[in-house]
């Protein structure tokens, strides 16, 4: 079975599929595409199946160029029907893995893709789960599924966990360029997982478990948290002290060991970041352990669109002007400059909480015109970003996208609370936050 799937690979006769095709999914089926290989890309939204089979993109620092491309070679197939899983060698799962109200996870989407997987299973696969998630779901949550297949694990299929490592917008490195970490439940299953992503990765980084594998993501996007955690408190505390943040941050930088810069912000975005140090509390309390370091630095990340809001109404208080009736124009909608993502941005907790205290909140957002349906804030759906005009009490910046460095806010004469460090401190209309 292994020697056989690996014959397939060397001689690019193997078929990938993806499941999700998303910011981490998409990606990973063009890099097989351009590679030469057969891929499919499966996906419950028959909205994506069709734009990628027109060549058409759905993600804005992907190009449509490049997506038609990879139809044109015929070796791409996007498509709703799982029953396409049969016809794959590999199927690599890239799945959204949120958290529920209570702040614990959502293994839904995990759950609900194995379960259509299982219909469509063959000896001699091999399923990956790249979906960032706590210790412990590939063989507690991920296997158990898969085998009611009638197949078993490292007897008839392979099993793995390679957490994804996406930055989208990054320009310093790619999806092919970053190293991945894969982790097996077998060294069968190791050798295969790497040899597939050996295929259009630089490098393969193999783990002792998938439980390593799920751990050393947890522990990257930990480290963020943490750090940014800290940088927030400070930025905090220096204010007070008269201090700027962002002075201080680019001398520390200049000491070429023991520093890595981290900086502070309106709050956390993007799938990772805010979620996943939660995966780990979560899971760290069936073994009695408390978090508290995690936990800690999650509080103070999620105080932070308190903590603009508060400086929003300072500002317009210097004016004589209350909060409540201010007309508002938040700059940026995506959790970070130059995309198209706004998972978990706090620029809508920053709405939310205007709003609640009685401001008329707009956004402008190049990359976000309308505001897309989610679960959190359903109610934004359908909001449009609107133009920078002198029509606002203050402006809010709470992404720095490139196109705001050339707006002249000195000419539109508002103030500015700036979240993101895009002012220059000379600027006589802008105040830190």
């Amino acid at each position: 079975m292994k020697t056989m799937l690996l014959e397939k690979l060397d001689n690019k006769t193997a078929t990938v599929g993806v499941v999700g095709l998303g910011y981490v999914g998409l990606p990973l089926l063009l890099c097989f595409v351009e590679k030469g290989f057969n891929a499919i890309g499966l996906d419950i939204d028959t909205k994506k199946a069709n734009a990628l089979m027109n060549g058409e993109s759905y993600i804005k620092h992907i190009p449509a160029t490049r997506i038609k491309n990879a139809v044109d070679t015929g070796l791409l197939c996007a498509t709703t029907d799982f029953t396409n899983v049969s016809k794959c060698d590999a199927v690599l799962i890239a799945v959204p893995t949120p958290l529920n109200r209570n702040r614990e996870p959502d293994m839904s989407y995990i759950v609900n893709t194995c379960e259509a997987l299982v219909p469509h299973l063959r000896r001699g696969q091999l399923i990956v789960l790249e979906s960032t998630t706590y210790p412990g779901t590939t063989d507690e949550v991920m296997v158990p599924i898969l085998e009611k297949s009638g197949l078993k694990v490292d007897k008839d299929i392979y099993v793995a966990f390679s957490p994804e490592r996406e930055d989208p917008g990054r320009k310093d490195y790619s999806t092919e360029t970053i190293p991945k970490v894969v982790g097996s439940t077998s060294p069968e299953g190791l050798a295969v997982a790497e040899k597939v992503y050996q295929q259009i990765i630089v490098r393969t980084v193999p783990v002792s478990s998938t439980a390593a594998a799920e751990a050393t993501k947890i522990l990257e996007n930990t480290f963020r948290a943490v750090n940014i955690a800290l940088v927030n408190e400070l930025k905090v505390t220096f204010m007070k002290m008269g201090i700027d943040v962002w002075e201080v941050i680019e001398a520390a930088k200049s000491k070429p060991f023991g520093f890595m810069p981290f900086y502070p912000g309106p709050g956390l975005g993007g799938h990772c970041i805010p979620i996943d140090p939660f995966y780990l509390t979560w899971k760290a309390r069936e073994f009695e352990v408390s978090t508290r370091f995690i936990e800690l630095a999650g509080e103070i990340n999620t105080s932070m669109p308190d903590f603009v809001v508060t400086r929003v109404m300072e500002v317009l208080n210097d004016l004589g002007k209350p909060l409540k009736g201010a007309r508002i124009l938040l700059l940026g909608l995506s959790y970070k400059a130059n995309v198209d993502d706004d998972r978990e941005s706090p620029s809508y907790r920053l709405i939310e909480k205007l709003e609640h205290k009685g401001a008329v909140v707009s956004y402008n957002d190049p990359y976000i015109p309308v505001i897309r349906p989610s679960r959190e804030y359903s109610k934004y759906a359908g909001r449009k970003s609107v133009p920078i005009t002198k029509a606002y009490d203050a402006i809010v910046v709470s992404t720095a996208h490139d196109e705001y460095r050339s707006v002249d806010f000195e000419k539109l004469g508002l103030p500015v609370i700036d979240t993101r460090h895009l002012l220059a401190d000379s600027n006589p209309f802008c105040h830190r936050a």
